[in-house]
């Protein structure tokens, strides 16, 4: 996102302006140098926040207070707007008891960060003949997990040589 930059006291080149005090209250339709004179007199800034408006918007305000308000909007923003990325897991049919544990352990900390999960068992050469292995394996993965971490969204499918499924949290374990 870019940074947006102000223009301050005498920079505002406008020769009229709609000024609005450190309050909130609308002042009205002054002359800039006037709106700026008004601002020293406080000790305050003259910002101008509307520079597309016919006359621009400025406020009476402490540049600092000013700036580091609009970061604190910006960044609220930003937290609510998370959104959930889609992490995957893979596992091999014949994958061993202590690689699953250390799957499931990353498993559970992306469920626990509000992602969703897409569990895959990828069958190389000859070892889709072996479907059922690779529903095992996701079935041990599922009870290591502990059924109060997800939700299934998607039940498992074979789509080529790749078994997959995909979970999400369920809200319960923030």
């Amino acid at each position: 996102m870019a940074k947006k930059y102000y223009k301050l006291n005498q920079y505002i080149k406008a020769p009229e302006v709609r000024v609005i005090d450190e309050t909130g209250e609308n002042i009205g339709v002054i002359a800039t140098t006037e709106a700026l004179f008004k601002a020293r007199q406080k000790g305050l800034d003259l910002v101008e926040v509307t520079e597309k408006a016919n006359p621009p918007v400025c406020r009476i305000v402490d540049f600092r207070k000013f700036r580091y308000n609009e970061q604190k909007k910006t960044e609220a923003g930003n937290k609510k707007g998370k959104s959930q990325d889609l992490k995957e897991v893979r596992f091999t049919p014949f994958i061993g008891r202590s690689d699953l544990e250390n799957r499931v352990k990353k498993i559970r900390s992306f469920l626990e960060d509000g992602d969703k999960v897409k569990l895959a068992v990828k069958f190389v050469g000859r070892q889709i003949t072996r479907k059922d292995f690779g529903d095992r394996v996701m079935n041990e993965a599922l009870e290591l997990l502990g059924e109060e971490y997800y939700k299934v969204e998607s039940e498992p499918k074979l789509q080529g040589k790749m078994l997959s499924m995909v979970i999400k949290p369920t809200g319960q374990n923030k």
